[in-house]
């Protein structure tokens, strides 16, 4: 089997760290488009003795690491982009390799050319930084009682206040005319047979807020053939998951706001 054979079904999940890493999915997808070119060019750089997950994330890290790709000079023009990098870059990946892309602690320390136990480490220091966000109102949208539950309770416990739960496409809407949250939880499939992407497509016709995918169906979304959302988690989800990931999704809110009003008084 060929190697674009064997690393075509890791592509989008490729993408998705990527764009989380950076912040952006046009600088995500270049360092994607850069790891690929190096595999092309020197096809030993992929270690064939990895599971083939594990080898492709090795890669892109390894270009991460040594290469400035695309627009990394506008990240030294805006200050505020360098928020994310105030964070030691091993445990900003560290985090995402582990909480959101799934990978054991072991796995990761292969990606990352360390052990378990420094995994571990690093995880621990990410979360430290990661625990001064703000908290903020949040609008899940979950047709299952018992998940919108434990949503709800997992959302509060972090310090953050539910402003809403809502069941249908029509109660999504509703609810962010009568409070607009800082933060969405949204299942793909609803009650009544309508959509929850569809619900959150119209609602960020007029607010800007990120969004979090909850779903038993993820490679609807993982196309590779739309703009895919960053954050997405399959269920039955992890709870430690989903609070690593409202984490990041609040993080990277924070900075993109940053560098709006900075544009806006520059």
């Amino acid at each position: 089997m060929s190697i674009a054979t064997t690393i075509m079904p890791h592509l989008p999940y490729l993408r998705r760290f990527a764009r989380a890493l950076t912040g952006s999915q046009k600088r995500g997808d270049a360092y994607v488009a850069a790891g690929l070119t190096a595999i092309i060019e020197d096809p030993g750089i992929f270690d064939t003795r990895l599971h083939p997950k594990v080898a492709l994330y090795r890669v892109l890290v390894q270009i991460w690491d040594s290469v400035d790709v695309l627009d990394r000079h506008q990240m030294r023009a805006l200050p505020h982009e360098r928020t994310l990098d105030a964070m030691m870059p091993r445990a900003r990946q560290a985090f995402l390799l582990t909480t959101v892309e799934g990978f054991s602690a072991e796995e990761a320390g292969k990606v990352l050319d360390t052990t378990a136990a420094g995994v571990r480490d690093l995880v621990e220091q990410a979360g430290r930084e990661i625990a001064a966000q703000v908290a903020t109102d949040v609008l899940i949208i979950e047709d299952e009682p018992m998940i919108a539950m434990d949503l709800e309770a997992l959302v509060e416990g972090l310090g953050h206040t539910v402003c809403g739960l809502a069941r249908t496409h029509a109660e999504a809407i509703k609810a962010v005319a009568a409070r607009r949250p800082g933060l969405v939880l949204a299942d793909i499939q609803l009650a009544d047979g309508s959509s929850g992407l569809d619900a959150v497509n119209e609602m960020l016709t007029t607010i800007d807020v990120p969004v979090i995918f909850i779903t038993a169906y993820p490679e609807r979304l993982l196309t590779g053939e739309r703009p895919e959302p960053a954050f997405l988690i399959a269920k039955p989800f992890d709870t430690d998951v989903v609070k690593a990931v409202i984490s990041q999704a609040l993080f990277f809110d924070m900075r993109a706001r940053g560098g709006a009003e900075m544009k806006a008084a520059g």
